[in-house]
């Protein structure tokens, strides 16, 4: 029975899990969820998932919700000669991995949630001046994270990277990276190169591009 990964394609963490699918060639059923249509909110969905959130795993009957934590299961218990490198064993490895997993969680990604609240809310077509900063303040981070690495977590690519570039391509949606992050504009364009960045990445985050050129002003 293949995994299911119930999703919408113009969630960044949901492209994070994906991509990673994509990674390591999963046998996977992708599942929309109808968030319009509050299928996330039903008692069936919230039963299974408390979070009523994308992205959403189902394993057999081991269920997981939270791309970082889906992210990490998918690599540990699938990931075959990949592992070692995508997700370490060593503890000060994977320590640094993990970290870089939490500045996704804590720095990026509350970023991209309270640009898109504010910019559905209807009193703003554009971000705030703090939110821009604490877009651009993540940027910081990552071009110092990347000055002495190739890649976030280290000299080969990690779960990390994956995560992280879903951020922040989601991001630059709507703060663009600035041409003074060379680092962050390096890693960023190595990894559009990747068919799993081209297959798992782009076409969501398509999505999202025009969702916000459509309230962007």
């Amino acid at each position: 029975m293949p995994i299911k990964i119930h999703k919408i394609d113009a969630s960044p963490p949901v492209r994070g899990v994906l991509m990673t699918a994509e990674l390591l060639k999963l046998d996977y059923e992708p599942v929309e969820v109808d968030f319009m249509g509050g299928e996330h909110l039903t008692p069936e969905y919230r039963e299974k998932n408390p979070l009523h959130s994308v992205p959403y795993l189902e394993d057999d009957d081991f269920l997981l919700a939270d791309s970082h934590a889906i992210i990490t299961y998918l690599v540990s218990k699938y990931g075959g000669d990949q592992k070692p490198e995508l997700y370490p064993e060593d503890l000060q490895a994977r320590a640094i991995v993990d970290q870089k997993l939490f500045f996704d969680t804590a720095n990026l990604f509350p970023c991209i949630r309270g640009m898109v609240k504010t910019l559905t809310g209807g009193e703003r077509t554009s971000p705030t001046l703090q939110q821009i900063q604490d877009t651009n303040d993540g940027y910081d981070i990552l071009e110092k994270y990347l000055t002495k690495n190739k890649f976030v977590a280290g000299d080969h690519l990690t779960v990390a990277d994956v995560s992280v570039v879903a951020s922040i391509s989601t991001l630059a949606a709507i703060v663009p990276v600035d041409e003074k992050y060379v680092k962050v504009n390096a890693w960023w364009n190595l990894l559009k190169k990747e068919y799993w960045y081209k297959k798992a990445n782009v076409p969501g985050l398509t999505q999202f591009e025009a969702f916000i050129k459509s309230v962007l002003k």
